[in-house]
């Protein structure tokens, strides 16, 4: 039995990919202990793992995120609204989850402490000792990766890779250029782990990528743009498949997903869903008089209602839902809408569904770009697509056979990894060290 820590800034595309994983460990016998924010506990505890919640500094509530910080509402998506969630929620937060993870470690000295990407204590820690002093370090990439390469774009814009000497070029200047434009971030970032005792060693956004013993990314190689100067402790694990929904009580339309006529499902997600007139209402109006069922799944509770105050009428072949499972829904879908958050579209491609993606915040144009670059589905290059722009994309998807047929051949790459077992892996040898 190994004992670990499972940590996640607390926000619920974070928290997510690791609650699965500690539902896992549980299962094979491990002892888990979720640190991450209080409204979370309930989950932790009904898959029987402990749990810890982060003092208060750190346990924030995405969900009042905006109201909380008015100022990030008024930021443009890219660098200005990056550079304030990285000193406001990432490394603004991070003395306080440090502080809290020592305590927790010195009550519980666990044999591994797993992270997502967010979760910046991991770096510290690998920067305050050597690695036979402190546990065994894995984190989790559940957005693309953002490590600068001269083989690959900098991370932000969405811009496709190119190949050769002139790609390369490209991409040097465009990695010098990122660097500048962060660069009173980098100082932040440098400022702050001063203060905790350890050096800034790389480049702000390398560090999660350098400083950790295992880094695990949550998809396939196909999905990524190749890279030859990856570090040796990157490699890819495959996608989380979804967490099972045996409970779900299905709606009475559910039958009509079986019934013959090609299903479109749309979704903002989880988090970017305070606006459904960015892409649910307009794929509803764009979708409207399609021989197609669509299912609106808006991931709130008022969804359905605030798409019904939007709307004259609500489209014959609409049907409205609030949360729905998608390891129930998207194996009967045709296409799956979505504004490219990054574990949607890996729980799509799971199933073989090709996308139509249009989003314009967080990671979600570089997650854009690589479902155009790998031909599972069309990138509308926007978080606000027209009715005519989405009515275009969806028939172009359901239509051509290609996009369905790319999203089979990467739902049987994924079939081929298991990223619980090699995380297992990696705990049980930490255990036997």
């Amino acid at each position: 039995m190994a004992r670990v820590i499972v940590g996640a800034t607390p926000f619920e595309g974070h928290v997510g990919p690791v609650l699965t994983i500690a539902a896992d460990l549980v299962r094979r016998g491990h002892e888990v202990v979720v640190y991450t924010g209080s409204r979370f506990e309930a989950r932790a505890l009904a898959i029987g793992a402990r749990f810890q919640a982060l003092p208060p500094e750190a346990d924030l509530d995405d969900r009042r995120l905006d109201s909380l910080f008015p100022l990030r509402a008024t930021l443009p998506p890219g660098p200005a609204q990056l550079s304030f969630d990285f000193e406001t929620f990432f490394l603004g937060q991070l003395p306080a989850q440090v502080r809290g993870l020592r305590a927790l470690l010195a009550r519980f000295p666990a044999d591994v402490v797993l992270g997502e990407l967010g979760f910046w204590s991991i770096p510290v820690l690998s920067l305050s000792a050597p690695p036979r002093e402190r546990p065994t370090l894995v984190t989790l990439g559940s957005i693309p990766l953002l490590i600068q390469s001269e083989d690959a774009p900098a991370f932000g814009p969405g811009l496709l890779p190119t190949s050769g000497e002139q790609g390369r070029a490209r991409n040097r200047a465009m990695n010098a250029e990122v660097r500048q434009l962060f660069a009173d971030l980098q100082r932040f970032g440098e400022a702050t782990l001063t203060s905790l005792g350890v050096p800034m060693p790389d480049y702000l956004f390398d560090v999660p990528f350098r400083r950790t013993d295992h880094y695990l990314q949550l998809t396939v190689p196909s999905f990524e743009y190749p890279r030859g100067d990856l570090p040796e402790h990157l490699r890819f694990v495959g996608t989380l498949p979804p967490a099972p929904s045996s409970t779900y009580a299905e709606p009475a339309w559910w039958p009509e997903l079986s019934a013959g006529r090609q299903v479109v499902v749309v979704t903002q997600g989880t988090v970017a869903n305070n606006d459904l007139s960015e892409l649910i209402i307009p794929t509803v109006r764009a979708l409207a008089d399609l021989d197609v069922l669509v299912v609106a799944a808006t991931a709130r509770e008022d969804g359905p209602e605030l798409v019904r105050q939007a709307l004259t009428d609500v489209p014959d072949n609409v049907r409205l839902a609030s949360f729905v499972p998608f390891d129930r829904l998207l194996p009967h879908a045709d296409t799956l809408v979505t504004n490219g958050g990054y574990g949607g579209v890996q729980t799509a491609l799971y199933y073989g569904v090709p996308l139509v993606v249009a989003g314009a915040s967080e990671d979600k144009p570089e997650v854009a770009a690589r479902v155009e670059w790998s031909g599972t589905g069309v990138n509308l290059r926007t978080g606000r697509p027209t009715v005519a722009e989405l009515r275009a994309a969806v028939r172009t998807v359901l239509h051509d056979p290609g996009y369905r047929s790319q999203a089979d051949i990467m739902a049987k790459e994924i079939g081929q990894h298991n990223p619980f077992d090699a995380i297992a892996e990696i705990v049980e040898a930490a255990a036997r060290r």
